[in-house]
């Protein structure tokens, strides 16, 4: 076989491996990120005591569904 056959299925491996690398790790982190969210209520109620306000259980319901909305319409 020639030398530029093997130099062109070479380059057409690397790229179909890096693309199925790329959308790989897409969908893998779109999965870690659906199972642990980065931000819970516990972290939520702690920042919100920081900024020197009292966190009632609702205002973090809310808090938390505005931002699971938000991240679904993304």
């Amino acid at each position: 076989m020639h030398t530029w056959i093997w130099i062109l299925i070479l380059i057409v491996v690397a790229l179909a491996s890096a693309a199925a690398g790329f959308y790989g790790a897409r969908k893998y982190m779109e999965n870690y990120l659906k199972k642990n969210p980065p931000i819970n209520e516990d972290q939520l109620r702690a920042m919100m005591l920081q900024m020197g306000q009292k966190p009632s259980q609702r205002k973090l319901h809310q808090m938390m569904n505005a931002m699971q909305q938000n991240a679904n319409k993304k």
